[in-house]
């Protein structure tokens, strides 16, 4: 059996450039800057939320899209997830742990379909408004 690892999962964001090119470089909000730089510190591997794609490789090139989890029915949203979390079953095992920074509307359902396959989950942002998330963001960077 392998140690456990760790794996985050970082939603994707509005503001994006306007031509395609890899995912990591395609969000350019404040936030996702942010939660990138948090998680390429780390080490771990790291996976995007796309509204559009459902678990994007940081390097996948990928156009610019406009769509997002926020105006879509519930049953949608659970679509999109069993997609997510079918991609997901090839990245982490049970024992694992995953980092969930994203909303509400992202991860209402993985979160606890990944606990009930045994994975750790982490949401720490949660409960936190947007100057609070970068806030957060900016406290690990210093230490």
């Amino acid at each position: 059996m392998s140690p456990p690892r760790t794996t985050y999962l970082v939603s994707c964001v509005a503001k994006k450039r306007p031509q395609a090119c890899a995912a990591a470089a395609l969000y350019v909000s404040p936030w996702f800057r942010r939660a990138r730089s948090h998680v390429e510190r780390s080490g771990a591997a790291w996976f995007i939320l796309s509204a559009r794609h459902g678990l994007l490789a940081p390097d996948a090139i990928i156009d610019p899209y406009e769509e997002t989890l926020l105006r879509v029915s519930v049953r949608e949203r659970g679509n999109w997830a069993a997609r997510v979390l079918d991609a997901l079953a090839h990245q982490v095992a049970e024992g694992d742990r995953v980092v969930v920074l994203a909303g509400l509307r992202y991860r209402e359902f993985l979160v606890p379909s990944l606990r009930d396959r045994g994975v750790e989950v982490d949401v720490p942002l949660a409960g936190l408004r947007i100057g609070e998330q970068l806030r957060w963001f900016t406290a690990r960077s210093a230490a």
